[in-house]
């Protein structure tokens, strides 16, 4: 029985190796602005990381909190440059970030007894988290090793999956990711935490999923059509997913929407990172990891075990 709609054709034909350079060139492009951003701005790393204080509260009454006067109250604290932003739509949530304290811990607690009691009569805390250096660097340097042994676990379960062409294809597809993705941080200095590294991490674990369901069908079709040119069959090999794919990034879309929409300002760097993870994430498993294996020397005998070529096997295009 056939759909009453159809919402996407079952299969495409865009020549996905035959345009490899120009998307090539748009890969290159974003990794040198996303290191060049991250060599000059840096990160707009949060209290996980950077240290200090951040408090989260809403006025007690429904009136809208007045920032310029609480900016005044904290700047005669004499704590540091004290950043104060709203949150939510009402007016009444905002955000207090204390920076790092000279003098450890108990400076800290004492920047922290300052801050808490000139909110205490009129504002309700929601939240209270004080992050010393030497935890913020600690937690630096375990989101770096997080990530790295992601990328590494990944590569070792497509080389053992697959073959090592594919895992050097997905390797170079996660970097891409990662890279970009830590460029879009830097480059709008959005607040870089350890949701950052939650986003890094579910976009990894996205691309090789991706990765992993074209990589099948190339094998698959490696061992149907061993006279088609390599080429021809890795363009076909993605036209024949891409309907899944395109399907599986609209229902992902939905919930990454409705995280921008309702999820506040805490989720916001998250769910932004998220959307563009989506976007590069399927980007980079059929632009750049797919192409790539034309240059790995991909040897039909390795991946399809020897034997002999498939019944009326000419090298015809596949029936869809």
């Amino acid at each position: 029985m056939k759909p009453i709609l159809r919402y996407m054709p079952h299969e495409y034909s865009f020549d996905v190796v035959g345009t490899r350079f120009t998307w090539y060139v748009l890969t290159a492009a974003l990794i040198i602005i996303s290191i060049v951003s991250i060599w000059v701005k840096g990160f707009n790393f949060g209290i996980d990381f950077a240290g200090g204080i951040l408090i989260e509260a809403r006025t007690k009454n429904e009136q809208v909190v007045d920032i310029g006067k609480l900016r005044g109250e904290m700047a005669a604290l004499d704590v540091g440059e004290v950043q104060i932003t709203t949150t939510g739509d009402t007016g009444r949530d905002f955000s207090i970030r204390v920076p790092q304290q000279k003098g450890g811990d108990e400076a800290q607690n004492v920047a922290l007894r300052k801050v808490q009691a000139v909110i205490a009569n009129d504002f309700e805390p929601r939240r209270t988290d004080v992050v010393g250096p030497k935890v913020g660097g600690e937690l630096i340097i375990s989101g770096a090793l997080a990530v790295a042994m992601a990328i590494i676990a990944i590569s070792i379960y497509v080389w053992f999956r697959f073959e090592w062409q594919f895992a050097l294809g997905t390797v170079l597809a996660l970097c891409n990711d990662v890279l970009t993705t830590l460029g879009v941080f830097s480059l709008f200095q959005l607040n870089f935490d350890l949701t950052a590294v939650a986003a890094i991490l579910t976009i990894a674990g996205y691309s090789v999923n991706d990765s992993v369901v074209v990589y099948d069908r190339v094998r698959e079709m490696l061992r149907k059509y061993r006279k088609m040119p390599l080429a021809e069959l890795l363009n076909s090999s993605v036209n024949k997913v891409l309907p899944r794919t395109l399907l599986t990034v609209l229902t992902v879309a939905l919930t990454v929407v409705a995280l921008l929409v309702l999820g506040g300002e805490t989720l916001r760097p998250f769910s932004i990172a998220l959307a563009w993870g989506l976007f590069v994430g399927t980007f980079s498993s059929i632009r750049v990891g797919m192409p790539v294996l034309l240059y790995f020397d991909l040897r039909r005998d390795e991946v399809t075990g020897g034997g002999q070529l498939a019944v009326g096997d000419e090298g015809k295009q596949p029936a869809a």
